[in-house]
C-alpha cells in the first residue's frame, strides 16, 4: 500500500511538472499589463517658409494625418487625374561669378555647399537643372567669347575658337557637380556672338552678320562638342539670351525673323549634319512679346528644329506662356531667369516668386524654373562693366569660408527637393489668397506648394481622395506637402 501511494505521488508530480514546461514555458506570476505606444499616425511631411524668417525651410515636427472628418476651412483639392507638363527641374544660373567665387571656397567648405545644393538625400535641396552662359554674361568678370580676335581681324574657319578660359572656374566646378548628380539638365545661353561676327565690332549691342550666320552655327556646334569631350553634356540651348535687349554687357539683339532665318537655314541643319541632339529653344526674354516666339515657329522650316520657347518676367505676365503653349501645344515651355534685387526685401521678394515662378510659370505649361543667379559677393560682384549691379545670388560668398542663404535660394528649395525631374504637374484647386500648384513626383507621391498670399494667417484642408488633412500658413509663408 505504501508503495502505491508513492508511486501515485510520483505520477501526480510528472504531470504537473509536464504541465508547467508545456510548449517549453514555465507557469510565471502575471505582472501589470504595459499598453502599447500609440504613435501618431503623419501622412504629410510638411516644409514650412515664413517671410519673418523666423522658418526656413524647414521640415515642421507635426504629425498630419487624412481623416474622414470635415470642417468649415477652406479647401484645397489635389487631383492627380487631371495631368498636365512632365517637369524637367529647377535651380539657377551657374553664371562664370558663381563659378568663380564657388571655387574660391577652401576645399572643405567648397564640397559641402555643392553636396547641400545638389543632392537630394538630408535636408539637401537637390537642384536639378542649370543655365549657364555661352561665352560671358553681364555676371562674369569680363567680357569674352570663345573666339575673340584682335580688332580688324576675322576667323571664319574658327581655328582660335577655345573654351580654355571656362576651365579655371566653370568647367571644375561642373565637374563636381555632375559627380553629385549626373543627371542633372544643362541649358547654354550666348549673350552675345564674337565680336568680328557683329555689326558694332563690341561686345555691347549690335546685330550678327547676316554673312557670319554660318559660322556662327558652328561655333555652337564646337561648343557643345568641345564640352563633351569636358564630360559635360549641353541639353538645351537658347539661340539668343533677351534677344530685344541690346543694352546689356555683354548683349546682341537678334529680331524674330533673323532668329527664324538663323535657326532654319544654319544652326538646325549643322545641329543635324553634326548628330547633335541638344534642343534648341528659341527667345528666352520677357512675357510682353508672346508674338516673338510665336512668329518664329509660325515658320514651319524653323519651327521643326525648336524645342520649345523660354521665357524672363521682368516684363508682361506669365500668363503669356500659356498663350504660346496653346498655339503650339506640342513645343513645350521653359522659365529660364529671374532675378533678385539686392539687398531686397525677403518676405516680398518670396510671395512674388514663389506666386508667379513656383507657381505661375508652372501653372502656364513651364518645365524648369530658373532663378538668377547662384552666387555673388557681399557687393553684388562680379559683373562687367555695365553689367548688373545690384543683383543678388542664392548664396552670398564672402570669404573662403563664409556662405549664406538669400531669398531664391529657398525659393527654390521649396520646389526642387520634391518635384524631382520626371514628375508631372497635376490638378490642384486654390481660393482668393491660397495659391497652389500640385505634382506627381515618379516614385508616386504627391507635393502640394501652397502661399498664403493673404493678409492674415488662415487654416485651410487639404482633400485627396476624399480625405483631408488640415494645416495654416502665416501671412507670406509657403509650404511644401509630400505625401
Amino acid at each position: 500500500m505504501k508503495n502505491k501511494l508513492l508511486g501515485l505521488l510520483l505520477l501526480l508530480t510528472s504531470m504537473t511538472s509536464a504541465c508547467d514546461k508545456k510548449d517549453g514555458k514555465q507557469d510565471t506570476v502575471p505582472g501589470p499589463v504595459t499598453p502599447p505606444v500609440q504613435v501618431p499616425k503623419n501622412d504629410v511631411d510638411f516644409w514650412l517658409t515664413q517671410s519673418d524668417r523666423m522658418v526656413l525651410f524647414t521640415k515642421q515636427p507635426i504629425n498630419m494625418a487624412f481623416t474622414s472628418s470635415y470642417n468649415s476651412y477652406s479647401t484645397i483639392e489635389v487631383d492627380t487625374t487631371q495631368t498636365y507638363q512632365s517637369m524637367d527641374g529647377f535651380g539657377y544660373t551657374l553664371t562664370g561669378g558663381s563659378a568663380t567665387l564657388l571655387n574660391s571656397l577652401t576645399p572643405n567648405v567648397k564640397d559641402e555647399i555643392l553636396r547641400e545644393l545638389f543632392a537630394t538625400d538630408s535636408t539637401y535641396i537637390g537642384v536639378s537643372y542649370l543655365r549657364i552662359s555661352i561665352g560671358a554674361s553681364d555676371l562674369s568678370a569680363s567680357s569674352f567669347t570663345y573666339d575673340d580676335v584682335p580688332a580688324g581681324q576675322t576667323d571664319v574657319s574658327l581655328q582660335q575658337f577655345s573654351i580654355d578660359k571656362e576651365k579655371v572656374d566653370l568647367i571644375p566646378i561642373l565637374k563636381k557637380i555632375l559627380a553629385i548628380n549626373p543627371n542633372i539638365k544643362i541649358l547654354g545661353s550666348p549673350w552675345s556672338a564674337p565680336t568680328w561676327m557683329k555689326t558694332t565690332g563690341v561686345f555691347k549691342g549690335g546685330s550678327l552678320k547676316p554673312e557670319y550666320y554660318p559660322v556662327y552655327a558652328q561655333y555652337f556646334v564646337k561648343y557643345i562638342q568641345a564640352m563633351k569631350a569636358e564630360g559635360i553634356t549641353i541639353d538645351a540651348m537658347t539661340v539668343q539670351n533677351e534677344p530685344m535687349h541690346d543694352g546689356n554687357n555683354p548683349s546682341m539683339k537678334m529680331l524674330d525673323t533673323e532668329q527664324a532665318d538663323f535657326v532654319k537655314n544654319h544652326l538646325g541643319p549643322a545641329f543635324l549634319a553634326a548628330d547633335i541632339t541638344t534642343k534648341i529653344i528659341i527667345w528666352d526674354h520677357n512675357a510682353d512679346k508672346p508674338d516673338y516666339p510665336i512668329n518664329v515657329l509660325n515658320d514651319a522650316a524653323a519651327r521643326q528644329y525648336v524645342d520649345g520657347s523660354a521665357f524672363h518676367l521682368y516684363g508682361g505676365n506669365v500668363s503669356a506662356l500659356t498663350q504660346v503653349h496653346n498655339a503650339y501645344p506640342n513645343k513645350n515651355i521653359y522659365f529660364t531667369e529671374q532675378w533678385t534685387g539686392g539687398p531686397g526685401n525677403f518676405g516680398g521678394d518670396l510671395k512674388w516668386h514663389i506666386q508667379n515662378l513656383i507657381i505661375g510659370a508652372t501653372r502656364n505649361w513651364s518645365r524648369n524654373v530658373l532663378e538668377w543667379n547662384l552666387a555673388a559677393d557681399p557687393s553684388y560682384l562680379p559683373h562687367t562693366s555695365g553689367g548688373c549691379s545690384t543683383c543678388m545670388g542664392a548664396l552670398t560668398i564672402g570669404s573662403s569660408t563664409y556662405v549664406s542663404r538669400n531669398v531664391s535660394y529657398y525659393i527654390i528649395a521649396h520646389a526642387s527637393k520634391f518635384v524631382r525631374p520626371g514628375s508631372t504637374r497635376i490638378g490642384s484647386s486654390q481660393t482668393s489668397t491660397l495659391l497652389t500648384v500640385a505634382f506627381k513626383n515618379p516614385e508616386g507621391n504627391k507635393v502640394l506648394i501652397v502661399l498664403n498670399n493673404g493678409s492674415s494667417q488662415e487654416k485651410f484642408n487639404i482633400q485627396f481622395n476624399g480625405k483631408i488633412v488640415t494645416s495654416s500658413l502665416n501671412s507670406g509663408a509657403v509650404g511644401t506637402y509630400v505625401w
